[in-house]
């Protein structure tokens, strides 16, 4: 067994591989801005929603309250006619993005923290590098890729842009498990 504290290289470093990784793919790449449309009368939807003082936070429409309420000829209706989605007002202003990335190198940290634990409750020290990729990768790619295929299923994002993700996530983890197999302790 290897404790997570005498990982604490391998954790760091994946974080600022990973981080630094998907910044270059996020940047440069750019292949990730087609998931993004613009909505037809784009000035019109943000004056509306403007003047109904709508806070930050995630909306669902049209909205029900439970089972009994989508059963509603009113609510039935409603789902008919369309729109059916869902939206994420995030506070006005330019958008942080310090903040964003600073939230996102500390979830790579995290993910980090459990690629250790699980690593180190697998293999002992002195294993060999295949041996330390094989379940850090596995972990890394559950930490950063298979979570997204829950917003294809739940929230009605397009296949394309979650499978974008998830080979992020797998890239992410490759780089995790490398980092992992090098840095291990011998």
């Amino acid at each position: 067994m290897v404790s997570i504290a005498s990982l604490w290289l391998p954790i760091v470093l994946s974080a600022v591989i990973v981080f630094v990784a998907s910044s270059i793919m996020h940047m440069l790449l750019k292949y990730h801005r087609s998931e993004y449309k613009k909505l037809p009368n784009e000035d019109l939807m943000i004056e509306a929603a403007g003047k109904q003082e709508v806070q930050p936070g995630f909306y669902a429409f049209p909205h029900t309250t439970g089972p009994k309420d989508m059963k509603s000829p009113e609510t039935i209706e409603k789902f008919k006619k369309g729109p059916v989605g869902y939206l994420t007002i995030i506070p006005s202003g330019v958008p942080a993005m310090g903040k964003y990335l600073t939230w996102w190198f500390l979830y790579c940290i995290l993910v980090g923290v459990f690629v250790a634990y699980v690593t180190g409750r697998t293999v002992g020290s002195g294993s060999d590098y295949l041996a330390v990729f094989r379940i850090a990768g596995t972990v890394g790619f559950l930490g950063y890729g298979i979570g997204h295929i829950l917003d294809s299923i739940w929230k009605g994002q397009p296949w394309s842009a979650t499978m974008k993700h998830v080979i992020d996530g797998f890239i992410y983890g490759l780089l995790t498990a490398g980092t992992f197999g090098w840095l291990w302790p011998r």
